[in-house]
């Protein structure tokens, strides 16, 4: 039996695609579903356009989402090279195969005669693809052109016959070949046009399965075509449904994020977005929604593809990676979000084990309330930065009265043996009962001086976490003025 082999190959042109992402995912999944093999080959031709840097961020961006290939530009492999651009002298070969046995020919038009011819036929009604005018140049048209300085482009001679197509997921396609026109394999500069660089390459590397996006269905005649003329056999071909946004259109920047990198950089777990991508067309027999990598490789399959659009839906994304959120143990979310923390300066370039772990505890005590990484440094930042604080929190809940009531619990507080949440309310809640105060009047005015917020985690677990001495501190910095400097910029903070 045939061992499966499939692609993924994009562009190098800019950051990867959800879409694209989804589509090497798929390709992933049905090779180790299958035991085969999932090469990634770069498809670099477009000069102007392409660029190491981007390649780069593909491999790290595919890394980051968890997929991994057995051959490729950064691991070799037997049918390499993996970069178009190093493969030019294998196109050159065989678009000289099939000039030789007249399956091809050099066309000598240029740009704006072909212009003027299409907008011609366009008036007529008539077709406006390419009207076979270099199809039979006699060696004299042939001089003359070249004595012009004309640099022709290699056309494929199309057959005029039906081309059916037997996809995997969309049925049978049946293309009729009168309205294919002659398309062009290698252009004026000598480098392979799309569909021929993908055909060989296809056909060089022994790809059994063509697993790609339904845009390109349209393609499908012309390459069947060119492996039929290199007397190739046949991939099986299976064209994955669009990714669309929420309003039914293609999945754009209007959208909202749309690169993998985006995702990375606001804060979403990798197991997460690769368990969500896996369900955009496809879906498991029991309606299942959740799943381990094990799991989809061993459920995948093309059969369960939808032929209808995927919707890219950014709120069911961050409901699902919230899930992952709630279950990842958290040493490893402190390890993701460090580089967030040490951004909005919360940790120090290299922070002591003893502060490593004490953040641990506090990503621990707020993770049930966590939808992204990036609401890590939001939800514990105050731990381990003095307060910024809001002025309008400041007019309503450390008023003078509030701040007098502080003074006095705080004398209570100094006297407090342990820090312990249990113990510390026992503490304040007594305290309220000798003076009389509605728990309200202390509570809310407690929990903003030594945080900021009006909301967080328990009150006595945060006085726990935050200690006794940076607790009375806080607490200390506020009492000691009977103002807060405000601003413009909506922050506030003790007076000088």
């Amino acid at each position: 039996m045939t061992m499966v082999r499939v692609r993924f190959a994009p562009s190098p042109t800019g950051y990867l695609h959800v879409g694209n992402a989804r589509t090497a995912l798929f390709n992933y999944l049905f090779a180790r579903k299958h035991n085969g093999c999932f090469l990634l080959r770069i498809e670099d031709t477009d000069r102007e356009r392409s660029a190491v840097e981007y390649e780069k961020a593909l491999l790290e961006d595919l890394h980051w989402l968890g997929l991994d290939w057995d051959e490729g530009p950064d691991v070799g492999g037997n049918y390499g090279p993996y970069r178009q651009s190093e493969r030019v002298h294998l196109y050159r070969q065989l678009s000289e195969k099939l000039l030789q046995e007249g399956l091809a020919y050099r066309c000598y038009c240029t740009k704006e005669e072909l212009q003027e011819r299409k907008e011609k036929a366009l008036a007529e009604k008539g077709n406006a693809g390419y009207d076979g005018r270099c199809r039979n140049l006699t060696r004299t048209q042939i001089a003359a052109y070249e004595k012009e300085g004309r640099k022709p482009v290699v056309r494929f001679l199309v057959p005029s016959e039906t081309i059916e197509v037997n996809d995997l997921i969309r049925g049978h396609v049946v293309f009729e070949g009168e309205t294919i026109s002659d398309f062009v394999i290698v252009k004026s500069d000598g480098l392979p046009t799309f569909h021929f660089a993908v055909v060989v390459d296809d056909l060089l590397m022994q790809i059994t399965h063509v697993i790609r996006g339904e845009d390109h269905l349209s393609n499908t005649p012309k390459h069947i075509l060119l492996f039929r003329a290199l007397k190739a056999p046949l991939p099986q071909f299976a064209h994955m449904s669009m990714t669309l946004g929420p309003d039914r259109t293609r999945l754009s920047k209007r959208h909202g994020a749309t690169s993998i990198r985006a995702f990375k950089e606001a804060g979403y777990l990798p197991e997460a977005f690769f368990n969500y991508l896996a369900l955009l067309g496809w879906a498991s027999t029991e309606g299942q929604e959740i799943f381990t990598r094990e799991e989809l490789i061993r459920e995948f399959s093309l059969k369960r593809c939808s032929k209808t659009a995927a919707v890219f839906d950014h709120q069911k994304l961050l409901w699902m990676n919230g899930l992952y959120m709630r279950k990842t143990p958290p040493a490893r979310l402190l390890e993701l979000s460090l580089p967030l923390l040490q951004a909005q300066g919360l940790l120090p370039a290299q922070p002591e084990t003893k502060l490593l772990a004490r953040c641990e505890r506090l990503i621990a005590l707020e993770q049930e309330k966590f939808k992204t990484l990036s609401d890590i440094p939001e939800r514990i930042g105050f731990f381990l930065k003095p307060p910024v604080y809001d002025p309008e929190l400041v007019e309503k809940y450390l008023t003078p009265a509030a701040r007098q009531i502080l003074s006095e619990l705080a004398t209570v507080l100094e006297n407090q043996p342990e820090f312990q949440p249990a113990l510390l309310e026992n503490t304040v809640r007594s305290f309220c009962q000798e003076k009389n105060y509605r728990p309200a009047l202390v509570f809310h005015p407690l929990r903003v001086a030594i945080s900021g917020m009006t909301k967080g985690p328990g009150l006595f677990e945060m006085m726990a976490l935050l200690g006794k001495e940076e607790t009375l501190r806080r607490l200390g910095s506020v009492l000691r003025n009977e103002t807060f400097r405000t601003g413009k910029d909506g922050g506030a903070g003790p007076a000088a």
